[in-house]
């Protein structure tokens, strides 16, 4: 689906407030789930949430925190729902066999990385990842979720959209009020530059650790080139300006609904559009794998990565984590 524009801005409008009590019943149908006890994990649990549906980059976080805990020697596993999978899991991602109709998109780029498990009954993945040896589980989403308890949670914001118009599902994009939601979490993840206000939104007690995407090395590749740049993600317009300040050549773009499932119909379309610009055809890794196999030797991947202003803030967070962990001499 892709978010209604109403979601964005100030809130103002009609059919904001006209699903104001829906939203009221919404808000507390996650208070009431949020009130119930979950299973507290032998191994510490990090989650990587947010206040607002949609992505904010809470994959390319836990990523992230993934290979941080992997150079300490931690065994962590990913834990995520599956969102845009038919499957619910407790399952360990196989990227040779399972694809994105399966598991998702997400499970397979963090499935890439480390072993991923996608349970939509976060306590039951858990305990799943934990029988398969994980010393750590990073939860990919969740904040909102209460079957596992978390030892730390981290609120990642995307800057350029902030927290929308304010307003709780369906009249905005928030899943709960945003004091709620930081009042559960150690500090917030700052994705970008505050374009939306969201330094004054947040606890002023908070810690915010700002991080910043930046693309992969393939990107040099496409510097003074003319790229027809696609994808489906919640904010695409991050990617766009990602390979702009790569040196990319924006020929054309085109942006569809986050997790858009890409058939041959639309690859056609795409790939006749890129040759008529005589543009190279540039996507995401998180769309690559929802390309039609027989299509995507001719798409070109920018893989997307995080990077921390400051280094020791994030490593702080993780010492007393990682410092549980029993690590084989």
């Amino acid at each position: 689906m892709r978010a209604p524009g109403f979601w964005g801005g100030d809130g103002g409008g009609l059919w904001p407030t006209l699903l104001s009590p829906v939203a009221a019943i919404y808000a507390a149908a996650t208070a009431r789930r949020l009130a119930r006890p979950g299973w507290h994990a032998p191994v510490p649990v990090i989650c990587c949430g947010n206040a607002t549906a949609g992505g904010a980059g809470k994959t390319t976080v836990a990523l992230d925190i993934g290979k941080r805990l992997a150079r300490r020697g931690v065994n962590a596993h990913f834990l995520l729902r599956g969102y845009g999978g038919r499957l619910k899991g407790p399952l360990l991602v196989d990227p040779a066999r399972h694809d994105s109709q399966a598991v998702g998109d997400e499970a397979l780029l963090l499935a890439a990385e480390r072993p991923a498990w996608i349970s939509a009954d976060r306590g039951a993945g858990g305990r799943a990842a934990v029988a398969g040896g994980a010393h750590c589980i990073v939860m990919d989403d969740g904040l909102q979720n209460p079957g596992l308890v978390q030892d730390l949670a981290l609120l990642v914001v995307d800057g350029t959209y902030g927290f929308g118009n304010g307003r709780i599902i369906p009249a905005g994009p928030l899943r709960e009020p945003v004091a709620k939601a930081a009042a559960r979490c150690r500090a917030a993840v700052l994705i970008g530059e505050d374009e939306t206000g969201v330094l004054a939104q947040l606890p002023p007690r908070l810690p915010v650790l700002r991080a910043r995407l930046k693309p992969g090395p393939e990107a040099a590749l496409l510097a003074g080139q003319p790229v027809y740049a696609f994808c489906g993600i919640a904010n695409p317009r991050k990617f766009f300006t990602t390979l702009q300040e790569a040196g990319a050549m924006l020929a054309g773009r085109m942006a569809f609904a986050d997790h858009y499932p890409f058939d041959d119909g639309d690859m056609k379309d795409l790939l006749a559009e890129a040759e008529s610009l005589r543009a190279l055809p540039v996507t995401t890794r998180k769309d690559f794998v929802r390309i039609p196999p027989a299509y995507r030797s001719r798409v070109t991947v920018v893989n997307i990565t995080l990077e921390w202003e400051d280094t020791t803030a994030i490593e702080a967070l993780l010492d007393p984590l990682a410092a549980q962990v029993p690590i084989p001499a």
